[in-house]
């Protein structure tokens, strides 16, 4: 039996709807009859996303928003809660990236990066969860699920990836923390984190809506256009699309499924790095099963840092 089957009559809550996963969340809800409540930081983006969904009949409610803004989380709750009531499902997706190495990351870097990747999950679940709590408490038959977009980032440590590995430890942490605290209170509400690993998405061009008071202050420096380049590769040649992934979170959520995944395989890499904790041993060189891109990443690097 399943836990919570999206379906028409049912509200979902997506942020970043303007691209990449949140785009494809939204299609999908739209395809299922689900209501939608959506919001990106992009006006022309989400804009977009609202005509094509309109079109297909779907009821939508967008608003432009920074998920980095509490207040901006609230108008969004408001919204939802006016047009729809307490939504089943909400999505904290919307997420940014930037690399280099970690002490050539800027103090705006850090506080560009942890506000929209980690305040963005915090505002969502701090602002939907006692709506959805209500709702549950008020009809026995009700159920909501909140998933909260990390990454494989957020289980292993790539170097030259900082700032964006904290943000989604940080998240994978805030997640299973909610999953324990919610199974304290209720049955009806559960919650799951997607770790995503290369998907071809807009993530890589992430700088494109960064903030002009958060703006990178001087040119990049040499580890910050290696981690862009390798980044741009990585995503772009991923073979698993964002649709694929929005199907793996309905069907996740059906199953009130904790951890979701798009390439099972990375997972022998996060084996190996739980072993070296447990075991008390130093971290595992990230590139021992391909040398070469080691080799080319600490010439690199070393070259530019040495004149």
């Amino acid at each position: 039996m399943s836990f919570l089957n999206l379906q028409a009559g049912h509200t979902a809550v997506i942020t970043g709807a303007g691209s990449g996963f949140g785009l494809e969340l939204a299609r999908l809800g739209a395809a299922r009859g689900l209501n939608l409540v959506l919001t990106d930081v992009q006006d022309d983006a989400l804009d977009a996303v609202v005509s094509e969904l309109s079109q297909t009949g779907a009821s939508v409610a967008a608003l432009r928003g920074d998920v980095s803004r509490a207040e901006d989380i609230q108008a969004l709750a408001d919204l939802c809660m006016e047009r729809f009531g307490a939504p089943n499902l909400v999505v904290n997706n919307a997420g940014v990236a930037s690399g280099g190495l970690i002490w050539e990351q800027s103090l705006r870097d850090w506080d560009w990066v942890l506000g929209v990747n980690l305040y963005g999950v915090i505002h969502g679940v701090h602002t939907f969860t006692p709506l959805m709590l209500d709702a549950a408490r008020k009809d026995p038959n009700w159920r909501g699920h909140i998933v909260n977009v990390a990454s494989m980032a957020g289980l292993l440590n790539a170097p030259n990836m900082g700032a964006y590995n904290v943000s989604k430890h940080a998240v994978v942490s805030l997640t299973e923390t909610l999953y324990q605290d919610l199974a304290l209170v209720t049955e009806q509400v559960r919650a799951s984190v997607l770790c995503p690993y290369f998907v071809p998405t807009g993530i890589h061009q992430s700088h494109r809506n960064r903030p002009a008071e958060l703006a990178s202050q001087g040119k990049p420096t040499a580890s910050q256009m290696i981690a862009q380049a390798m980044s741009t590769k990585a995503v772009t040649s991923g073979k698993v699309t964002a649709a694929d992934v929005a199907a793996i979170v309905f069907d996740g959520v059906a199953q009130a499924q904790f951890y979701l995944y798009t390439h099972p395989k990375a997972l022998g890499m996060v084996q190996t790095r739980l072993e070296d904790v447990v075991q008390g041993r130093n971290p595992t060189d990230p590139f021992e099963g391909k040398p070469e891109i080691g080799d080319q990443l600490r010439q690199a690097l070393r070259a530019a840092l040495n004149g």
